[in-house]
């Protein structure tokens, strides 16, 4: 497909706005598990920079983060608290979790994800977001608002994956994705 990096197939039918939205989106999940393609479970816990950040636990933040999303769309709940306790592990694989459950999860949240935004009314409906103590008046977001922000808050930790991932092996998601076709051979000389 045309202005994305990986071929992008929709799950759900939707068109016009929801339809870009969901692509881009989809883009950049399908970005961030290449730079998950092909390790160890070592390698996905390994810092691969001074940060703590490791390709796993952030996968795992985005499995849950696509889930609260679509959580906070379906519940509408105008007295939401975020758990602060929740986040504590969210950017950690535990000893009994595994790289490949957490890419499993994030297939199945995402998916989820997109159900949600292909069943809902409208890109405008508002939703009361949970608050939080970065947020501690309630805000009403549009759903557009909540899917932009996933997609912006997806491709800020494809930077952040495609760094760590560049440090442990050289592996560099542009490279992947290009790896074998004409333009590249064409650019390069």
């Amino acid at each position: 497909m045309a202005g994305t990096y990986t071929p992008v197939a929709l799950s759900v039918p939707v068109t016009g706005e929801k339809a870009d939205i969901l692509t881009l989106l989809a883009d950049q999940r399908a970005l961030l598990k290449v730079t998950a393609r092909n390790l160890s479970e070592d390698q996905a816990r390994a810092r691969g920079t001074i940060s703590e950040l490791t390709i796993g636990g952030l996968i795992k933040h985005l499995a849950q983060g696509e889930r609260g999303n679509a959580k906070t769309i379906l519940e509408r709940d105008e007295n939401a608290e975020f758990d602060m306790s929740e986040a504590a592990g969210a950017y950690v694989l535990g000893d009994d979790e595994t790289l490949e459950y957490w890419l499993d999860e994030y297939d199945r949240a995402t998916a989820d994800y997109d159900r949600v935004i292909a069943d809902v009314g409208s890109l405008d409906e508002q939703i009361p977001q949970p608050t939080a103590p970065w947020q501690p008046e309630r805000e009403w977001w549009s759903v557009r608002k909540m899917a932009l922000h996933l997609l912006r808050e997806t491709a800020h930790h494809c930077g952040h994956a495609d760094i760590i991932r560049e440090a442990l092996d050289g592996q560099s998601t542009m490279a992947a994705i290009s790896e074998g076709s004409d333009w590249v051979d064409d650019w390069a000389k």
